[in-house]
């Protein structure tokens, strides 16, 4: 077995689109990023490919590669999944956390598990999100920001 931690934060900024693993969030503020600036999908593919000792999601998808302007983040996660299928891994469970004032997520969580469950392959029953606040305390708490941590176990074949 391996274990994997993933995290990644980004401001918010007017003007971007909120998505959040695969599902868009109607608010005014959206991550600033290169790619969808996806969060919880970025802690997910350091995680997975933190436990499989493959480096970060730095080396596999550059920010300053213009192929990656805007990507889609769920399907840079398909291609992170099939890297780990080809070696041999196979996913125990995901447990994703985003730190976010607002919007409230809690509509949207069954969605944003289904959507990773089917990226990677598993079970929804294999996958864990959750979304908490900081209690108006630092860049996420004054809602300037999001962060999301994500928490893996792979097996291998």
């Amino acid at each position: 077995m391996r274990i994997g931690h993933g995290y990644d934060v980004h401001r918010l900024k007017k003007g971007r689109r909120l998505v959040l693993c695969g599902v868009e969030i109607p608010y005014e503020l959206g991550p600033d990023g290169h790619s969808d600036a996806d969060v919880p999908v970025h802690a997910l593919m350091d995680a997975l490919l933190g436990a499989a000792a493959l480096g970060d999601i730095g080396l596999h998808f550059p920010s300053n590669d213009p192929k990656y302007k805007d990507s889609d983040s769920v399907k840079l996660l398909k291609k992170v999944s099939l890297l780990l299928k080809e070696r041999g891994f196979k996913i125990g469970n995901v447990d994703i956390t985003i730190v976010l004032e607002k919007p409230k997520l809690s509509d949207y969580i069954t969605l944003m598990r289904e959507n990773i469950a089917k990226t990677v392959d598993t079970g929804i029953e294999n996958v864990s999100v959750k979304a908490t606040t900081e209690e108006g305390l630092g860049f996420t708490g004054d809602g300037t920001g999001i962060s999301s941590t994500a928490v893996v176990l792979l097996t291998c074949d």
